[in-house]
């Protein structure tokens, strides 16, 4: 049986030779035979971008050296390296390096020649942290969750500064206090929805389950998520100021160690983190929490 890393070469293999081309999601997953939202977590897990995000640097990079060595016309460039327009490129250039196509010619610089990623070659070590990979299946019935959202993405670790700052806002505001005498418990989630594979975009949503009839206050939404069969792993018991790396660490031992060799695959529904008392600083010296994944049978 092909391994993960194996199949997402196969697709990096083809989006190398591919550049100039239009490409699209969905054909990229149908060449990893997995489902489209499994495949889009299997690869951000390994190649550490979104498969997208990875095509459009690939194509800046393949760019920039064509820029600098050669005397092609910058429009040329742009249109066989897969930039749909000259304005496309010339805004995807300047957020990557700084300053437009033009500038860098002029200014000579000369970029080294950087190789297409190599999964086969990485060596992961997921364990790091004492994490062991023991889980359980849950059915949670179907929930509603009264909480506040916001709208992040994961290119470019623009989900890893968000969601952090929008932590800290809930708790410096005290967000949650207007939410817990509206729930069945004042345990938390912090739940990953509403994903748009192309663009990386998802709903990241703080948050209470809420109560039968509760009203929901101004400034805040309410969600339901449907019954489903999850995969929950618990983060290994830290001190305070490693907890934030050890739930990282479990995320990214899930998906290169556990799904490889599970039966299964991301349900591509709601995902969510579950902080309860296990991990207040005031009720514990050691902290953990639980992380729920929506899975389905392999086809």
């Amino acid at each position: 049986m092909p391994t993960y890393e194996s199949l997402i070469q196969r697709v990096v293999d083809e989006i190398e030779v591919r550049l100039g081309e239009e490409l699209k999601f969905s054909e990229l997953a149908k060449l990893s035979n997995f489902s489209d939202f499994h495949f889009h977590r299997v690869f951000q897990s390994i190649v550490g971008l979104p498969v997208m995000e990875y095509v459009r640097k690939r194509r800046l990079v393949h760019a920039a050296s064509r820029v600098a060595y050669t005397n092609e016309r910058l429009l040329d460039i742009a249109l066989n390296c897969g930039f749909g327009t000259p304005e496309t490129f010339i805004r995807a250039f300047r957020k990557m390096y700084g300053m437009t196509p033009g500038e860098y010619r002029k200014r000579g610089f000369r970029p080294p020649a950087y190789a297409k990623v190599n999964v086969l070659q990485r060596r992961f070590n997921p364990y790091l942290g004492g994490i062991r990979m023991e889980y359980r299946l849950v059915t949670k019935p179907g929930f509603d969750v009264i909480g506040y959202s916001i709208r992040t993405r994961n290119a470019d670790g623009q989900n890893s500064r968000d969601i952090p700052a929008f932590w800290q806002r809930y708790k410096q505001e005290k967000m949650g206090e207007r939410l817990y005498g509206l729930a069945v418990s004042n345990a938390e989630y912090g739940i990953c929805s509403d994903f748009d594979m192309d663009s990386g975009e998802f709903s990241y949503v703080i948050g209470v389950e809420a109560r039968e009839g509760a009203e929901v206050p101004e400034g805040a939404i309410v969600r339901h998520y449907p019954e489903q069969t999850y995969v929950v792993f618990t983060t290994p018991k830290v001190k305070p100021e490693q907890f934030v790396e050890s739930i990282q660490s479990t995320w990214n031992a899930v998906f290169s160690e556990w799904f490889p060799n599970s039966g299964y695959e991301h349900a591509a529904a709601a995902e969510f983190e579950y902080y309860d008392e296990r991990c207040w600083p005031d009720r514990s010296e050691l902290l953990e929490m639980d992380i729920y994944i929506p899975i389905k049978q392999k086809a």
